[in-house]
């Protein structure tokens, strides 16, 4: 039964998989993107955003509680510097995880997890495409718009033109 299994436990007991996450997410912050197992990257998602978070507050205290869940001075100061000075607009999701295959030794489904931010051609591509704007396009008719013009006696359509005045375009 999974009673009260919050989370994934990744197989191990709770001092070996804490000192993995650490590892993982120490190497995360250094590197910008790793491959790891899916299930160890959806864990390291949950384990790395909130202090993503947190280091957008430079402050003594939320760098002290950011240590004791990293333990690696190196990673603390690049996660507080270059880092958080890229996400600190950004109001959540600061990782992404995309599949990559299964692995050839034990069929286990890796993964890449990459800081979102730090990735030159997904943030190009995503710039490019943001002031487009799409239309909803609907199969039904469309309907036109009533428009000004009047039926003369001899059965043409006359356009009126409302011409405005100069003086009432001030």
């Amino acid at each position: 039964m999974r009673h009260g299994k919050a989370f994934n436990h990744l197989g191990r007991k709770k001092g070996h998989r804490v000192a993995l996450l650490r590892n993982l997410s120490g190497s995360l912050i250094q590197h910008k993107r790793i491959f790891t197992t899916l299930a160890k990257a959806k864990a390291l998602r949950a384990y790395i955003e909130p202090l993503i978070t947190k280091s957008k507050t430079n402050s003594t205290h939320s760098r002290r509680v950011v240590f004791t869940y990293l333990n690696n001075k190196e990673a603390v100061s690049e996660l507080f510097g270059i880092v958080a000075e890229k996400v600190a607009t950004r109001p959540g999701g600061y990782t992404r995880v995309i599949r990559t295959g299964f692995r050839k030794g034990d069929g286990a489904e890796m993964a890449m997890i990459e800081l979102v931010d730090f990735n030159g051609t997904m943030v190009s591509a995503s710039n490019a495409s943001a002031p487009t704007t799409t239309v909803k396009r609907t199969r039904r008719s469309s309907r036109k718009p009533k428009s000004t013009d009047a039926v003369s006696s001899s059965g043409e359509k006359t356009v009126e033109e409302n011409t405005a005045s100069p003086e009432s375009a001030e």
